[in-house]
């Protein structure tokens, strides 16, 4: 692995590539989207300011939480002229997503603690959802997993070893 020069203003593709960790490819799909930006030399070859790592650093660490590239796009679009995020916008822009954010926990929690039980989906197949599913009451509710879906319900209204419905 080669060392990008520390000094270099502009890097390479390549050097953008090996510094950030993420492909060439998926650099000129950022640079497509429009959330990073180049110039090109005389040459037509692409240069990328150094301070593009942290807007790709920013990119790449909101989509590994999940935040979908249309949210980031749309949060990177609020910094005047394309700025590269600061301490104080990267609060900012992430601050906005903590629902999201909450929303997913709480998905993830309830997903991991009852996937084996019944989820109220309708199957009936599982000796749990007889009982906590009786005849398929949460369908009446609409369709989907209707106790593990945060977006359908609130805190599920049957569990497992709960005898109320």
């Amino acid at each position: 692995m080669s060392t990008t020069d520390w000094r270099a203003q502009e890097l390479t593709p390549g050097q953008l590539s090996e510094r950030s960790g993420v492909a060439v490819s998926a650099l000129h799909f950022y640079e497509r989207e429009g959330l990073i930006t180049s110039r090109r030399t005389s040459g037509n070859q692409r240069r990328y300011t150094r301070e593009t790592l942290r807007r790709v650093a920013f990119i790449r660490i909101s989509q590994r939480v999940g935040i979908p590239l249309s949210h980031i796009r749309a949060a990177l679009d609020l910094l005047p002229a394309g700025r590269t995020p600061s301490r104080e916008d990267w609060g900012t822009l992430s601050s906005s997503w903590r629902a999201d954010l909450d929303d997913r926990i709480t998905q993830l929690i309830r997903l991991r603690d009852d996937l084996t039980g019944c989820i109220g989906c309708g199957c009936l197949s599982l000796d749990a959802c007889r009982w906590v599913n009786e005849h398929d009451r949460l369908g009446a509710d609409g369709p989907g997993a209707r106790i593990l879906d945060v977006h359908l319900n609130d805190p599920p209204r049957s569990t497992p070893g709960s005898t109320s419905h």
